[in-house]
């Protein structure tokens, strides 16, 4: 008789449900094999469900292809902070790129945003662009978020003939759809998502050792407690939003 950790080794390797349906390990009443079986069993299920999710987020990359050859997914991250850039990412994935777990930035973990940028970043053509916060007390967030979002379909090596952009147009030269929740419901989308978020972490980061005692690595430029009592301590910095409260009114106060 095999021992335990023979036959659990062997659990592993299965692929599909149907392998272990088919196995002779069911009627195996060692608790080892049971285990075994069970974690292969969710493992698989857990594999299937995030592929259906993601062939369900291709649906509107299936739908343009006919017709379109280089399609970009864009996005932003950065909007509600009161400190740092806006950042966006355009995003052209290569045919028959496969990512299951992509998703909408917000919804992964830091160390699944960073293994899906390093994946993105070397299979797929990338453009990112920023507005500082300067352009963004000038122009309206709205405004700077359009702005970014256009240099970085600028910065794509590869010119696009579609844009798939979350939740609004940005006038960019290029035909384009708008979807709501576009990082959520676009594999493309979901992709810029991940780069333009772990972009401008990286940034804040960058931040935080210029401007120490802002807490930026962690708060991101959000006015979270710390981050307001740096203000209070140290002032304004370059990188504030002078037009976003409360830095306007502790740069009136002063």
């Amino acid at each position: 008789m095999k021992s335990v950790r023979e036959i659990t080794a062997e659990i592993a390797g299965f692929s599909t449900l149907q392998e272990i349906e088919n196995c002779n390990y069911k009627e195996d009443s060692r608790k080892g094999v049971k285990d075994a079986l069970g974690k292969q069993r969710r493992r698989i299920e857990k594999e299937q469900m995030l592929l259906g999710k993601y062939e369900e987020m291709r649906r509107y990359e299936r739908e343009l292809e006919p017709d379109c050859s280089c399609i970009a997914g864009v996005d932003e991250a950065g909007r509600g902070p009161i400190a740092g850039e806006v950042v966006a990412a355009a995003v052209i994935l290569p045919e028959g790129f496969l990512l299951p777990g992509l998703d909408d930035s917000k919804k992964l973990s830091a160390k699944k945003r960073e293994a899906f940028r390093d994946i993105i970043m070397r299979e797929a053509h990338v453009g990112t662009g920023i507005a500082d916060a300067g352009e963004i007390d000038d122009l309206n967030i709205y405004a700077a978020s359009r702005l970014a979002m256009q240099r970085a379909v600028e910065n794509l090596a590869v010119g696009p003939d579609h844009l798939l952009v979350d939740a609004m147009t940005i006038g960019a030269g290029v035909d384009e759809t708008a979807i709501i929740k576009g990082d959520a419901n676009s594999v493309s989308i979901a992709a810029a998502s991940v780069i333009a978020k772990t972009t401008r972490d990286r940034m804040m980061a960058e931040y935080d050792r210029l401007y120490p005692g802002y807490h930026f690595s962690g708060n991101k430029g959000y006015g979270t407690k710390d981050h307001l009592a740096g203000l209070e301590n140290f002032g304004v910095t370059p990188i504030h939003r002078r037009t976003f409260e409360p830095v306007k009114s502790l740069i009136l106060k002063h």
